[in-house]
């Protein structure tokens, strides 16, 4: 289904199908998708955001067992077309061809706030990993095949903005067809938006903590996420048209690649965390062992704890934006002075994150009385940002983009190792095509963010550290 909306939205976004579509007009069948299968076809994207070996890399929960230098931070360009061409353009397709007006219908108008809130996802995701992209001047088509790259700090402005305008107009009580993250629910959808724009404020904790707590405080009077119900979870099926990732690895290609890092399993399993069970599989010797990311010597003689069947699994879901994650926000925030309460409000919404993560990834709702009193693990007023960052970056696992972002926003964990002796990349390159097919834009953006260095250590906006 991709594959055909993929041609489809290409031809929209290059104008040059003209000639394509004259000879292939199927009189039977609509010539243009309608909001319904664009929005439907953008969410099949939304695990690809997550689904990615760099990703897990980059965070260090997973450490290669089979090719080891795909975790040595060897790839500096990476591609960032499919994201533009694929579920981008069908958003900006049903935000640009979809009239709001007194007599539009309360399904179109919630579409369209859909539309919003899911371009701000994903363009919050691109320009975390890169840097300044195209954003103001993208899909533009024949009008302009070169489109410059917008600032990072701009683009964060006009995606609160979109988010603001997407809560606004929400409907209540009206459903939107082939829904398949919330099954038409504009109340979730409205949680949601509020909780994205949660998390952006946060990552503006240390270039503008004015900004972000405004906008942080904005976005909680709004209502965000009140239970894992709201969470932002694709779910995939148990068939091949819908699969998990990780289980077309590992299932169908036989690459059992992938083990728990030894730095993740060093912090789960002294304190006995219950999530552990969930994340890896014991090894032969029935425990469970961390592997050396970027190992080399020995790896043989290694028997570690591989990625757990439960998260490889045909159906497993992804999370990407979930309850615990806000109520980790909340702890922090109130820990920095951004919402009243200080400590006792840090300490509440902190514990009370644990448990939901817990929750989320067991089951069991009483999972994390025991692990919560574990003196490393119990609220420490004098340790509470490093506490709060080390328990969300155990809540993200499988989702490495972000926590490899809040890792940079933070520096937490801050024993995180130099495989091979290489720094933890701080931005991904461009895609090397831009060098030759938008040359005068890339460099210019290159030169204003890193000094004219397209390589994997740049800092992007928000990362000051």
């Amino acid at each position: 289904m991709k594959k055909v909306y993929i041609i489809l939205l290409t031809c929209l976004f290059l104008a040059s199908c003209d000639n394509f579509n004259e000879i292939n007009i199927n009189p039977n069948l609509p010539n243009q998708a309608s909001n319904s299968q664009l929005i439907a076809n953008a969410t099949l994207y939304l695990p690809d955001l997550s689904s990615a070996p760099q990703g897990e890399f980059y965070a260090q929960y997973l450490a290669e067992t089979q090719y080891v230098n795909a975790s040595l931070y060897n790839d500096v360009n990476f591609n960032f077309y499919g994201l533009y061409t694929g579920p981008l353009m069908n958003l900006e397709t049903v935000l640009t061809t979809q009239e709001i007006n007194e007599n539009t219908s309360p399904v179109a108008v919630n579409q369209v706030a859909v539309a919003k809130i899911l371009k701000a996802y994903f363009f919050w995701h691109i320009t975390d990993r890169w840097g300044d992209v195209p954003y103001s001047q993208a899909f533009k088509g024949q009008e302009n095949f070169t489109p410059s790259y917008d600032p990072q700090e701009s683009i964060y402005n006009s995606l609160f903005q979109l988010l603001d305008e997407a809560n606004v107009m929400i409907i209540p009580g009206t459903t939107i067809p082939d829904d398949v993250v919330y099954n038409g629910d504009m109340a979730q959808w409205k949680k949601l938006a509020n909780t994205i724009h949660l998390l952006m404020a946060l990552r503006l904790s240390e270039v503008d903590a004015t900004k972000g707590a405004a906008e942080f405080n904005k976005a909680l009077n709004n209502g965000i996420m009140t239970s894992n119900d709201d969470n932002l979870t694709f779910k995939h099926l148990a068939s091949e048209a819908n699969q998990n990732y990780w289980y077309d690895q590992i299932e169908n290609q036989g690459r059992f690649w992938w083990a728990l890092s030894e730095t993740l399993v060093d912090k789960m399993k002294p304190v006995s965390d219950p999530r552990l069970a969930v994340y890896g599989n014991v090894n032969g010797a029935g425990e469970y062992v961390g592997l050396e990311l970027g190992l080399t010597d020995g790896l043989d003689q290694q028997d570690p704890s591989l990625l757990g069947d439960a998260i490889w699994k045909q159906d497993a879901p992804v999370y990407l934006v979930t309850y615990a994650e806000a109520l980790f926000a909340k702890a922090e925030a109130a820990k920095r002075g951004w919402i009243p309460g200080a400590d006792a409000e840090a300490e509440a919404n902190y514990n009370m994150a644990v448990e939901q993560s817990v929750l989320q990834w067991t089951g069991n709702e009483g999972g994390a009385a025991a692990l919560l009193v574990q003196p490393e693990v119990g609220y420490n007023p004098a340790n509470a940002i490093k506490q709060i960052s080390e328990q969300r970056w155990l809540h993200l696992f499988m989702h490495g983009y972000e926590a490899w972002a809040e890792w940079r926003r933070t520096g937490y964990p801050n024993d995180l190792t130099k495989p091979g002796g290489r720094e933890i990349p701080t931005r991904q390159g461009y895609p090397i095509e831009e060098q030759f097919n938008n040359t005068a834009n890339y460099n210019e953006a290159i030169q204003r963010q890193f000094a004219g260095q397209d390589d994997l250590y740049g800092h992007v906006w928000w990362d000051v550290e």
